[in-house]
């Protein structure tokens, strides 16, 4: 299951998104409005977290316009408080409105209660090439066989993967979004995870075809056709 985060405030969306993939979401990112708008219409996600204050265009704008195309949750961000602003965003569409600062337990309480009232609270299977992915039993598929369990890690991971076949995907940026702000310089502790999720989706973990390294730079999934 996806969800979308639209907000300028890249400390902010990190958190967002590494509390929903613990949770076993797939997160897409946009830093404005723009990108939000082409990255519902590329992924189509089942969810969409909108910054009221985004550069280029608002939040309000961006709700105004999927919700002229779509009946997906959608939930406004802002640190704003005033009853206006609140009934404005509601008046548009809006499904939830979440005012700033919050704890990303409510966070997940929301995105929770608004999925079950769409009735799609479960995250969904995640496929790419003969890779399948089920968030909710932690567990692969590879090549049709039979399920292999995943840890927590080595899910959220693959997850970041299948999100992204082809896409060479930063060390850093990994790290940060597997383990938090904490982690995100530690190329080791990466190389070492990488290694238990190669062992269980590659034939032969020390040549590996689905999950390459690209030296310097980071790993990337070749999900073939």
């Amino acid at each position: 299951m996806k969800v979308l985060v639209a907000d300028d405030d890249f400390e902010l969306a990190e958190v967002i998104g590494f509390a929903l993939r613990q949770a076993g979401y797939a997160v897409l990112s946009a830093p404005d409005g723009p990108s939000a708008i082409e990255t519902f219409h590329a992924e189509r996600p089942d969810l969409v977290i909108l910054d009221v204050n985004m550069p280029r265009l608002g939040g309000f704008e961006v709700l105004q316009r999927l919700r002229a195309e779509t009946a997906v949750p959608i939930m406004m961000l802002t640190v704003r408080s005033s009853e206006e602003d609140q009934v404005r965003g509601l008046d548009l569409g809006a499904d939830d409105y979440l005012t700033k600062p919050f704890s990303p337990r409510t966070l997940l309480a929301r995105v929770r209660a608004l999925l079950r009232r769409g009735g799609a609270e479960r995250p969904g299977n995640l496929a790419a090439g003969d890779l399948v992915l089920d968030p909710g039993s932690q567990s692969v598929r590879v090549a049709g066989g039979e399920p292999v369990r995943l840890t927590a890690l080595e899910a959220r991971l693959l997850q970041l993967f299948l999100t992204n076949p082809g896409v060479t995907l930063l060390t850093e940026s990994l790290g940060r979004q597997v383990w938090g702000l904490r982690a995100a310089g530690d190329r080791t502790l990466l190389k070492q995870l990488v290694h238990r999720l190669r062992r269980k989706v590659e034939a032969d973990a020390t040549a590996p075809e689905r999950i390459v390294t690209v030296p310097g730079v980071g790993y990337r999934l070749e999900a073939g056709p």
